[in-house]
Parts: C-alpha cells; sequence; structure tokens
C-alpha cells in the first residue's frame, strides 16, 4: 500500500488495519509524517511538528499490537493536537509570541482520553491568538493555507486541524470551539 493510500484512509480504517497487522503503526505514522514534510510548508497547518516522539509512541504502539496486548479504539492512529490545548511536555503556545517557549504541564482530558486509546500524537496545529479570531493565522507561526484554494485561509480557530485533515496529514485532529 503506498503513503497515499495509508494517507486517505480514515482513523476507522487505519485502526482496523493496525488491529489486523495489515498496517503497523510505524508504518502509517511514517506516512502521515512524510505527507507532513511534503505538504506542511505550503499550508502551514502543524504549527509544531513532533516527529520524535510520534515515531517512539508508534514503536511502541506497534510492539503493543506484537505482543497481542488489549488495543484501544485508535491504537496506532495518528492524530494532531490544536496548539490550544494542554498536551504535557510539548510546546503550547496558544498561537502567541509571549507563549513562544511555553512547555504544558499536564495533559488536558481530552489528549488523556487519546492517550488511552492509543493515539500516536503527531503534532500540534496552528490557530490564531488565543483562539480568538475567525481566520487561522499569527505572528508566531503566520497563516494556514486551505488545501484546496491556497490563496485563502481554512477560516476558524482550529484552520490548522481542518486544513491537516482535509489534506491527508492525518486522519484526526483536536479542534475547539470558543464561540459555542
Amino acid at each position: 500500500m503506498s503513503n497515499r493510500e495509508i494517507c486517505e484512509k480514515s482513523a476507522v480504517e487505519l485502526a482496523a488495519d493496525i488491529r489486523a497487522k495489515r498496517l503497523s503503526p510505524v508504518e502509517v505514522t511514517d506516512a502521515v509524517l512524510g505527507r507532513i514534510e511534503q505538504l506542511n510548508p505550503t499550508l502551514n497547518a502543524i504549527c509544531i511538528e513532533m516527529p520524535d516522539e510520534a515515531r517512539h509512541s508508534a514503536r511502541e504502539a506497534e510492539a503493543a499490537v506484537m505482543r497481542g496486548d488489549e488495543l484501544g479504539p485508535l491504537h496506532g492512529v495518528p492524530v494532531s493536537i490544536k496548539d490550544l490545548i494542554h498536551q504535557k511536555g510539548t510546546r503550547i503556545t496558544f498561537g502567541s509570541k509571549l507563549f513562544a517557549d511555553n512547555i504544558a504541564q499536564q495533559d488536558s482530558p481530552v489528549v488523556e482520553r487519546l492517550r488511552q486509546a492509543g493515539a500516536v500524537c503527531i503534532g500540534r496545529t496552528n490557530t490564531p491568538e488565543f483562539g480568538w479570531k475567525g481566520v487561522t493565522d499569527n505572528l508566531l507561526f503566520g497563516i494556514t493555507r486551505n488545501p484546496w484554494q491556497t490563496e485563502l485561509t481554512p477560516g476558524g480557530s482550529s484552520g490548522g486541524a481542518a486544513a491537516a485533515v482535509a489534506a491527508g496529514m492525518g486522519p484526526v485532529a483536536i479542534g475547539s470551539d470558543g464561540g459555542g
């Protein structure tokens, strides 16, 4: 299976393929990281890449598959996290120069649950400063581009997450909605 075919699969399909050992978490993660490397310079959807951490988690996920451990529903599936959501030990900038070097001290509940489900966190997605703008750009990372029409933005404060999924840079991205 080609990397492009892997990147076009849904999270449900990837989880099933990993359980059935048709794909390995390492193979899936490498395909997604390759897609990020290829497309992110243009789209700027992933503002903080985490290839080393992702590959480490993918190797652990693969070992669990090979041991026959009980697997969570997202075991080995790549997921990106919006840069407003705490993920312990990683940079969380809120899209602001004020927090450019800030490190999250704990996981938010959604990240805890993703880890329990077996997801592989691959990076953090771009957001406007503090998520308070309907266009995904900020002074720290710049503007995110719409994968279908790059002269436009994907809009919204979770535009980095939306662009990443639409472009096949992972089947799942966690965003948020501050406007209700």
